[in-house]
């Protein structure tokens, strides 16, 4: 049984509360003085070991300019965006001038940047914003890569120009409700018809989806039962793409559920390259060295917001950052962003020169994703009550490293991958007991 109010109770109800229930929340600068807040964003303080010597010129400048725009562009409104888990269309064509785009990808208007460029360019995105960074890392690493690595010259020639300017924005489709881990056993559908292929099938925690201009979907041909790949344009009859409520990190991706109802890709926009799910490893291998980029450049930020906010803030009459607790934190910060950093340079030489194992790839996204989190939980602690405001950065890098442990394959199943490559024995599912 519903109870109505009357209008006279609910004035009485108002009444009884404070007059300044409502009032707008107070600026964090009027409300918190002593320490400048990430909007204002912290000189990088974390190159202790001096890394950038080992970049050249070109990665050099690449790191330059990405930081610039990162700090003046984004760091004012990625707050504000993360709170309403909306994301800031208008700084799209900012990210497409940086010319960063497509990566390593050569040719079609890409950058043809170094493997290593590429990484740092993903760093520093995600140094000042996660979630800029996973939107470039979907639309470049997966999307566009996918294309350039498996598709056909005039596919290449029709998407990849405008995405490498990011007028045309791409979503990368293979993770479904019912297979995350276990991806080869995705069951989506792609049935052969004249002309072309109708799909049928859900897609889960698809970032970009929802306003993707291409989306690139795996699905089983139910001929040959191999993953084949296609490019599905947007508003294509039969697919729709509805944003994920209720995430606690990367809350400005626009993670998506895609439902394909008898969806038809003509012949043309299948992916030749794809013809089985080991095909997917060529863009896994490349993309997984640049998620394991984005934990380090989110310790990066959470170093350097530190160090600024230990100094400022004082307690006792003194900064915070005289007292021997948080400076043996501080360090062991640092420590981690060393190794993290050393780590992640090492696994792009190793792929610059054709060495590069999945088993590597994989120890480099687990290993750095896990310390990146232990970074975090130190921040967060020196921090104190501003440790869970995402105004002061931790906060919301605390919560946007939560899913990047997770996708791209969890720290569990990359380390069965590392395992499987070091033992020769695979261990993905369970063992069969044996008969006595």
């Amino acid at each position: 049984m519903t109870v109505l109010k009357s209008a006279d109770q609910e004035n009485n109800e108002k009444k009884a509360r404070s007059s300044y229930l409502d009032l707008p929340a107070m600026e964090i600068s009027k409300a918190f003085p002593q320490a400048t807040p990430a909007s204002t964003f912290p000189p990088c303080t974390s190159d202790y070991y001096h890394f950038n010597d080992l970049l050249t010129p070109e990665e050099q400048a690449v790191r330059k300019r990405v930081r610039e725009c990162m700090e003046k562009e984004v760091a004012p409104i990625m707050t504000e965006y993360w709170e309403k888990a909306e994301f800031p269309f208008q700084i799209i064509p900012k990210l497409g001038a940086l010319r960063v785009a497509g990566g390593s990808i050569k040719g079609y208007g890409c950058p043809g940047l170094s493997i290593t460029a590429n990484a740092i360019a993903t760093a520093e995105i995600a140094r000042v914003d996660a979630s800029c960074g996973t939107f470039m890392l979907v639309h470049a690493s997966l999307g566009m890569l996918t294309i350039a690595l498996c598709g056909s010259e005039a596919q290449k020639q029709e998407h990849l120009p405008a995405m490498a300017q990011l007028t045309s924005v791409a979503c990368w489709a293979l993770t479904e409700p019912d297979n995350g881990s276990d991806a080869s056993g995705l069951i989506t559908t792609a049935k052969k018809v004249e002309g072309g292929w109708i799909l049928n099938g859900q897609k889960r925690w698809i970032g970009n989806s929802t306003f993707a201009d291409v989306l690139i979907i795996f699905a089983r041909n139910t001929t040959t039962n191999q993953v084949n790949g296609f490019i599905v344009k947007k508003d294509a009859p039969g697919l729709t793409a509805t944003k994920i409520p209720n995430k606690i990190g990367l809350r400005i991706v626009q993670n998506g559920d895609i439902l394909l109802q008898n969806v038809f890709v003509p012949d043309e926009d299948r992916l030749p390259g794809v013809n089985s799910f080991q095909d997917t490893s060529k863009v896994l291998a490349v993309s997984r060295v640049m998620v394991a980029w984005q934990p380090i450049g989110i310790s990066m930020g959470i170093y350097d917001m530190c160090h600024r906010y230990l100094k400022e803030r004082k307690q006792f009459g003194v900064p915070l950052a005289a007292f021997q607790l948080n400076q043996q934190k501080l360090v062991e910060m640092l420590g981690n962003v060393q190794a993290m950093f050393l780590m992640g340079w090492r696994l792009c030489k190793l792929y610059e020169s054709g060495q590069m194992t999945p088993g590597q790839a994989s120890l480099g996204k687990a290993w750095i994703s896990s310390k990146a989190r232990e970074t975090a939980s130190l921040g967060r602690a020196l921090l104190g009550g501003n440790g869970i405001l995402s105004d002061f950065l931790v906060a919301k890098a605390f919560c946007d490293l939560e899913p990047i442990f997770t996708y791209e394959g969890t720290y569990d199943i990359n380390t069965l991958v590392t395992g499987r490559e070091v033992t020769g024995i695979a261990s993905f599912k369970p063992a069969t007991r044996s008969r006595l």
